[in-house]
């Protein structure tokens, strides 16, 4: 099997063919994710060229769920195809919808690349976590489902609980069906946010792409950050712009490629 590694700002990914999948795409996950007995990863993206030339993708969690796209996932195989076709602006269906990347400049094997990540719709919401008690926070739609909480914490713990028990008890709460990524925000200023990321069917990362979207996104709209801003995860800052509420946020980061090899099936 064909594989090639990606991460970015340390989410790391594996890219393959759709075609080499033959529907066994959960097993893959499951099998190549795996970090002490395998290549390792967070998750796999499917890559599927369809007969009318377009591109789509199917993400797989390192724990063989099915997600409905990640922002750093579709950015690194934007930098593959930037550095295997030389294609800088490519358009990327997901189950959460059309994103398009654009590379701004590269260096070897590294990529700076702008994308539209469509336009997040922000819920103010308290929820009520069995064992913790009531949470205020917001529930915001980036193509896929997150939970945002604020935090004045230099750790990000909250509720007496460090992020990563809170995150791993919000995540798969009944409250939310299908499962949600979940935030935890400090806001450092109006134009920068500090945050840690509990992901959905992969634990605690040190970066998303989504994740800096809706963490944007609900630092703009319920805490008066600036419009343009900077956010910051343990991989790396990223930076995210959203004009007004109703339209598209755009997202610059960095993609890079590890490797390129080859698994035994």
């Amino acid at each position: 099997m064909h594989f090639v590694k990606a991460h970015a700002c340390g989410n790391d990914f594996l890219i393959l063919e759709e075609t080499v999948a033959q529907r066994n795409h959960a097993s893959f996950a499951k099998k190549f994710c795996a970090r002490n007995t395998s290549i390792g990863a967070d998750g796999i993206e499917f890559l599927e060229r369809r007969p009318d030339g377009t591109l789509f993708l199917r993400l797989f969690n390192a724990d063989g769920s099915e997600a409905e796209l990640s922002g750093n996932g579709t950015r690194c195989v934007a930098a593959w195809l930037a550095h295997s076709e030389g294609i800088t602006e490519v358009a990327l269906g997901t189950h959460g919808g059309i994103r398009t990347c654009r590379v701004i400049s590269s260096d070897g094997p590294r990529f700076e690349i702008e994308s539209g990540m469509g336009t997040p719709r922000v819920m103010p919401r308290a929820i009520v976590i069995e064992g913790v008690g009531t949470i205020e926070g917001a529930m915001v739609n980036v193509g896929n489902p997150h939970y945002v909480l604020f935090v004045d914490t230099p750790d990000f713990s909250s509720h007496g609980l460090t992020w990563q028990q809170l995150g791993a008890k919000i995540s798969v709460s009944p409250l939310f069906p299908h499962g949600t990524n979940v935030e935890f925000v400090h806001v450092n200023s109006p134009a920068e946010i500090a945050f840690r990321i509990y992901e959905r069917g992969c634990g605690p990362t040190t970066s998303s792409g989504t994740g800096t979207c809706a963490s944007s996104a609900a630092a703009i709209a319920l805490r008066g950050a600036a419009r343009e801003l900077t956010a910051i995860a343990e991989g790396g800052p990223q930076r995210a712009a959203w004009p007004a509420n109703d339209q598209p946020m755009m997202l610059t980061g960095p993609a890079e490629i590890i490797c390129i090899g080859e698994a035994l099936l």
